[in-house]
């Protein structure tokens, strides 16, 4: 089973777009959070030294949104297992009232710091985001 890394969010007036809720581009920039956060939380120190990710891939499906002033609370968690240098992330957004109303699927590509390479994910590197 894989280890889950919860966040909450508030939607700030400049996260409002046009129609009056979140934007979607505020969606994007809290899924890298999300997934930033969870790594240099959970992560071995020498891998966060030695490794770093970038997105290749997002994949949104958008339910719902909210608007100024609430709160939604991200849920994130390594998918699977690593194909080469990816991984998949999952990210849902739930609503006050525990609904579902932003999900997304994002690839990842780990790299080298150093040679700024892509590296093959390797087990004992997302162990950590695993329960026992």
């Amino acid at each position: 089973m894989t280890h889950k890394y919860e966040s909450t969010f508030v939607a700030a007036p400049e996260h409002i777009d046009e129609l009056g809720h979140v934007n979607n581009t505020v969606w994007v920039r809290w899924v890298q959070d999300m997934a930033t956060a969870h790594w240099n939380a959970a992560a071995r120190s020498e891998d966060t030294k030695r490794f770093f990710w970038v997105v290749t891939r997002h994949e949104i499906d958008y339910r719902g949104n909210v608007v100024e002033g609430e709160t939604v609370t991200g849920s994130t968690w390594i998918e699977g297992s690593p194909r080469g240098a990816t991984s998949i992330r999952r990210v849902d957004f739930r609503d006050a009232q525990g609904k579902v109303i932003v999900s997304a699927a994002t690839t990842w590509a780990m790299l080298d710091r150093d040679s700024q390479r892509l590296v093959r994910v390797r087990p004992e590197v997302l162990e950590p985001f695993t329960e026992k």
